[in-house]
């Protein structure tokens, strides 16, 4: 069987390469690899991703879900310094590459590569941010979003960019529904960009 970037081992060779990108700004070198996604180059949804929201600054715990090999997560940490970032995703590959670009951008001691099942049960997040993986399936993304956003803060922020062919506009309707109130923030090469806040408990 083929690999697909949400492969958890996969068994293609590790041929690995680099990848140029510029992100808020800043100019990045990432290590990438066969059997992660888009290893090519920055993908086009990240990308759009990072130029329609502007970076956070100062402290927080972070999660970049589906971390890839890290750009999310190396950029949300250089820029805020003081910020503790999880990056999460089920390719062990990935999450290789994601503790070598952090290292070479500085920020390894506040980068976290984890499998979903190592991030400690505790930990809440003030924003998320995510590319989501849309070909898991509609009923496996939508379990996992429930999973991550039910740790999102009263008052966090969750940051997603999807195509708007695979769902963008009824992920957005359906993430309100499920009380998480969401709007769409920017649109560009045909990807959706959407914030979805957590409100916190109703009043009693």
């Amino acid at each position: 069987m083929a690999d697909h970037y949400f492969s958890a081992e996969p068994g293609s060779a590790d041929v690995r390469r680099t990848v140029e990108a510029r992100i808020w700004g800043r100019e990045y070198t990432f290590t990438t690899a066969t059997g992660v996604f888009s290893r090519d180059r920055l993908d086009i949804g990240t990308a759009v991703l990072l130029r329609e929201v502007d970076p956070p600054t100062g402290s927080g715990t972070f999660l970049d879900l589906g971390t890839g090999y890290g750009p999310i997560a190396c950029a949300l940490a250089v820029e805020a310094p003081e910020a503790v970032v999880w990056a999460v995703d089920v390719n062990t590959r990935a999450l290789e590459l994601t503790g070598e670009n952090a290292g070479k951008a500085g920020v390894n001691d506040r980068v976290h590569p984890a499998l979903p099942d190592d991030v400690p049960g505790d930990v809440v997040f003030d924003q998320i941010w995510s590319n989501p993986a849309i070909h898991i399936g509609k009923a496996e993304l939508h379990k996992m979003l429930l999973h991550w956003l039910a740790r999102l803060a009263p008052g966090g922020v969750a940051w997603f960019v999807v195509g708007k062919n695979l769902g963008g506009d009824s992920l957005q309707r359906w993430l309100t529904e499920q009380g998480y109130p969401c709007r769409r923030i920017g649109s560009a090469k045909g990807f959706r960009v959407l914030c979805a806040t957590n409100p916190g408990p109703s009043p009693s």
